[in-house]
């Protein structure tokens, strides 16, 4: 957490809520440092998530507090996500891909019931190639979701939307569902 002096009650509360989120097995989330420029108070988790298909992703939240407010915000908090994935080069030429990635944000949002205003964002396809003696695959595809919104109501459902956000750009079922395995052979 940023600040110099006792953290304000709504940041606290707001704080609290998100370490108590219990993510899934295939999920691990851990406390970082957050960006100290934003607001006066902010508090900051990151995630690492692996799929079925060893699609790896990694993402950040941030919750972001400004007792004054801030016109852009619509409020006095802010809360701040961006994910990261390796994709195969088949997903990664879908030229719906973007908007399929924002979908799985505000379908997360909605399902979570998270009350908000003020999302806004952004979704990246990029593809790299590497050259000479450069290490690593000859080729990369990363898909880059960069969302931030003013959370209006309690903040655990934000923090179970990002979980989901997680799990579906890694390929992982909704909770509880099983996926089948193609057997070999078959």
């Amino acid at each position: 957490m940023t600040g110099t002096s006792t953290a304000p009650e709504l940041f606290t509360q707001a704080v609290q809520a998100l370490k108590s989120l219990r993510p899934r097995p295939e999920l691990q989330l851990a406390e970082v440092r957050p960006p100290q420029r934003l607001a006066p108070w902010a508090f900051a988790l990151t995630a690492e998530a692996t799929g079925p298909a060893e699609v790896q992703a990694t993402g950040r939240l941030i919750l972001l507090h400004d007792p004054e407010g801030q016109q852009a915000w619509d409020g006095v908090l802010r809360v701040v996500a961006y994910v990261r994935a390796e994709l195969d080069a088949e997903l990664a030429d879908d030229p719906l891909l973007p908007s399929v990635g924002w979908s799985w944000l505000t379908d997360a949002l909605e399902a979570s019931g998270a009350e908000f205003t003020a999302l806004g964002g952004t979704v990246t396809d990029t593809s790299s190639a590497r050259f000479g003696d450069i290490a690593g695959p000859e080729r990369t595809d990363d898909l880059e979701l960069r969302a931030s919104w003013t959370p209006t109501g309690e903040l655990h459902p934000h923090g179970e939307a990002f979980l989901d956000l997680m799990a579906s750009v890694v390929g992982l079922p909704p909770v509880g569902v099983a996926l089948f395995e193609q057997r070999k052979g078959e």
